[in-house]
């Protein structure tokens, strides 16, 4: 019983929640996903001192801004080049 009634209470809270209304005329996408991914730890160090910084753009067009930060991000550990590297 009481777990039905956590789940009801927290479907009662998140049913409240809302997203801020943004204008724009595009939203980013690949190549703003990929810049973002590349400057994503100056970007967090940046978000630790000022509430206007933020690592990933809200919104963007989905998953081809996700591929694009993925492999902007990527480019700090290497990319596809430190894991295909042979040892030897």
């Amino acid at each position: 019983m009481k777990s039905i009634l956590l789940l009801i209470s927290l479907l009662a809270l998140s049913a409240c929640a809302t997203q801020p209304v943004v204008e724009i005329a595009t939203y980013p996408g690949f190549l703003r996903g990929l810049l973002h991914g590349a400057i994503a730890p100056f970007a967090f160090i940046g978000s630790l001192f000022s509430d206007g910084i933020a690592i990933y753009a809200f919104p963007n067009n989905g998953g081809w801004y996700d591929f694009g930060f993925l492999l902007g991000l990527s480019i700090w550990g290497g990319g596809g080049h430190a894991a295909a590297r042979r040892r030897g």
